[in-house]
């Protein structure tokens, strides 16, 4: 159940999410070192390519509570990667055994962000809202950007649900266009809690 919003929603029906891996873990890497922490690389975090929370399988029911009560349909993550064929493999490999559907695409060095990004996410969106595929889209983004995506999602007689760290670069267009929003801070914050390495402290140092 959602009790972010104005009023609760619970959700028992089907559902899809769609991740933007690049905004997503861009965000999350900025707040752990706001917190004086950094993450390690590992299954769950790849610097400036993809993170996930510790011990959430992707297609499970959304971070434990009962805010929807079925496991997804499928789970979307699209990401960047710079370098070759077997390095956006690696990058797949690890997203799928996350529980996601990859979706990686080749980056340029000099690129913030790989458009590919935006629009697979926004054409898989609706697509499967188009085919009925289901009823709620989980939204994990920060982007201004998706706010006429959102829209047209709603269009369609579907809920769509915002996702994302409250005051780090979530946008409150995005936020409000939602029918709902649940904040990802408190979430990220337990899976990740034992373990983040404290950040560097280099004031001692000569």
């Amino acid at each position: 159940m959602i009790t972010s919003g104005p009023y609760s929603v619970a959700y028992d029906r089907s559902w899809m999410m769609f991740v933007d891996g690049e905004n997503l873990t861009i965000r999350a890497q900025e707040y752990v070192r706001s917190q004086r922490f950094e993450i390690p690389e590992g299954e769950y975090h790849k610097r400036n390519t993809f993170i996930w929370l510790p011990n959430q399988h992707a297609s499970g029911r959304f971070f434990g509570h009962a805010f929807l009560a079925n496991a997804s349909i499928r789970s979307y993550y699209y990401t960047s990667v710079v370098g070759d064929g077997p390095a956006l493999t690696r990058v797949r490999t690890s997203l799928w055994e996350l529980g996601f559907t990859p979706e990686v695409f080749k980056k340029d060095k000099q690129a913030d962000k790989t458009k590919g990004v935006d629009i697979s996410l926004t054409r898989d969106m609706l697509s499967h809202a188009f085919m009925n595929h289901y009823d709620a889209a989980v939204l994990v983004s920060g982007d201004g950007d998706y706010v006429p995506l959102v829209k047209a999602i709603k269009q369609q007689g579907k809920r769509v649900v915002c996702v994302f760290f409250e005051g780090v670069g979530l946008s409150p267009e995005l936020k409000l266009a939602a029918d709902d929003y649940y904040d990802l801070t408190g979430a990220f914050q337990k899976s990740w809690q034992t373990l983040l390495k404290p950040f560097p402290d280099h004031s001692s140092e000569s």
